[in-house]
C-alpha cells in the first residue's frame, strides 16, 4: 500500500484520506486505528529516513545515547525527537526510569541482579542490559511492588 503523509500547520485537527478500489483486511485496519483511542498508545520513531509507529508493548527501552533518544524494540533501534523527560510523561505504569538517561518497560524485564556500589543491573528479554541507579531504585522496587 502507498502512503502519502502531509504536514501542514494549517490544519487544526489531523484527519485522514484513504482512496482504494478494494476494502481489504489492510485497509479496514488502517481505519480502525486512526478511528481508535489506540493511537494515542503509539509512538512515531525514526530509522533512518523511515517513520515508523509502534506501539508502546513493542517498546523495551528508551535511552539516552550521544545526545539522542534511542527506542530499542526486540531487534531494532530507533530515534525519536523527544527530550527524555517528555517521552516520560505520556508513558504508562508499564515504564519506569531506571536511570538519569533510561526508561525500561517492566513488562520486559528478563533478570535483575545486585551491582557494584548499592546499584542493581537489569537485563531485558532482548538482550539489553543496563544498571538501576541508587537514586531510581526506590520508584523501580516500588513499580514492582517489591
Amino acid at each position: 500500500m502507498k502512503v502519502n503523509l502531509f504536514v501542514s500547520r494549517d490544519i487544526e485537527e489531523p484527519h485522514a484520506d484513504i482512496h482504494t478500489n478494494e476494502l481489504t483486511d489492510n485497509v479496514t485496519k488502517a481505519i480502525s486505528i486512526l478511528e481508535s483511542d489506540e493511537s494515542s498508545d503509539m509512538v512515531a520513531v525514526k530509522k533512518g529516513s523511515d517513520i515508523a509507529l509502534l506501539q508502546m508493548d513493542e517498546i523495551f527501552m528508551f535511552r539516552v545515547e550521544d545526545k539522542q533518544v534511542k527506542v530499542y524494540t526486540e531487534n531494532n533501534e530507533y530515534l525519536i525527537k523527544k527530550p527524555l523527560y517528555q517521552v516520560e510523561e505520556t508513558l504508562s505504569s508499564d515504564f519506569v526510569r531506571i536511570s538519569k538517561t533510561t526508561v525500561v518497560n517492566l513488562k520486559r524485564i528478563e533478570r535483575v541482579a545486585p551491582s557494584l556500589r548499592g546499584m542493581m543491573f537489569i537485563e531485558l528479554k532482548n538482550g539489553l542490559k543496563d544498571n538501576i541507579s541508587r537514586k531510581y531504585l526506590p520508584d523501580f522496587k516500588q513499580a514492582l511492588d517489591l
